[in-house]
């Protein structure tokens, strides 16, 4: 699949960013008049938006015309991986050993998705493509992976007395982990499910949208969207299968007694 640009580049300078922040306005003149109090995390949450993107936009900037690109991009790829499995243990800090499993995790999804796009030369081997590829996968399992953790911790607290019974009645761990484990990663992927159905019906996702604004063909920014949601469905599935089998594993004790 070759890809065409079809119009000049959309040029935007601090002008047009200081246009778009009238919607940041609107923001805080609802929380203001409707006692929202939510004006403080919206301007910290943009600024600090702000900051990061204009930092990985010079960082790109730098590193990409490196002799060493390559190296620099797997190193970028590995600090992403070790930022969101430290985002991850801290929405759950309760669950023990939880950090290697999350890194794991991340990377064997990540790893599958890079398996397919650049062996196949679904899209071309660059440094910064393999960033933005990681960078796409990583953004969209985030969510999910917090939620599987989330869910795996109050659904094994609700039903607790559940594995108890299991264990009396004479089950192993293996067996106790496969009768609650299925409810966990159904919970922690329907809204990645959901987002895939409607699809191109109530929202144009990210990639798409920007291959069109930048002129591409409809038909072309199509197949790359399809590439996108199809690699995000299967690494967070991989994900959330990983995370939850390897937290209830760490909610049994040897003695098979619930941890």
């Amino acid at each position: 699949m070759v890809i065409f640009l079809q119009q000049s580049l959309i040029e935007i300078g601090w002008l047009e960013l200081s246009l778009s922040l009238t919607l940041l306005v609107i923001t805080f003149l609802l929380s203001f008049f409707l006692k929202l109090q939510i004006g403080k995390p919206v301007l910290l949450a943009g600024l600090r938006a702000a900051i990061q993107l204009v930092a990985v936009g010079l960082f790109f900037t730098a590193i990409f015309d490196h002799t060493y690109a390559n190296t620099w991009a797997w190193i970028w790829v590995i600090t992403m991986l070790g930022l969101a499995t430290f985002v991850v243990k801290k929405r759950v800090p309760n669950i023990s050993g939880l950090n290697l499993a999350t890194f794991l995790a991340f990377g064997i999804a990540i790893s599958f998705v890079l398996a397919v796009i650049f062996p196949f030369s679904i899209i071309d081997y660059t440094p910064v493509n393999v960033v933005v590829m990681a960078g796409i996968t990583l953004g969209n399992l985030l969510p999910i992976a917090v939620l599987a953790v989330q869910q795996l911790e109050s659904q094994f607290s609700t039903r607790i007395s559940e594995a108890e019974a299991l264990l009396a009645l004479g089950a192993d761990k293996k067996t106790a982990v496969r009768f609650l484990a299925p409810k966990i990663i159904r919970t922690a992927l329907t809204i990645q499910i959901e987002r895939t159905r409607v699809v191109g019906l109530i929202a144009l996702p990210g990639a798409m949208t920007g291959l069109l604004l930048a002129g591409v063909e409809p038909l072309d920014a199509v197949l790359v969207q399809l590439i996108v949601m199809y690699m995000i469905l299967g690494s967070a599935t991989v994900t959330v299968c990983i995370l939850v089998w390897f937290g209830l594993q760490r909610s049994f004790t040897d003695d098979l007694r619930v941890g």
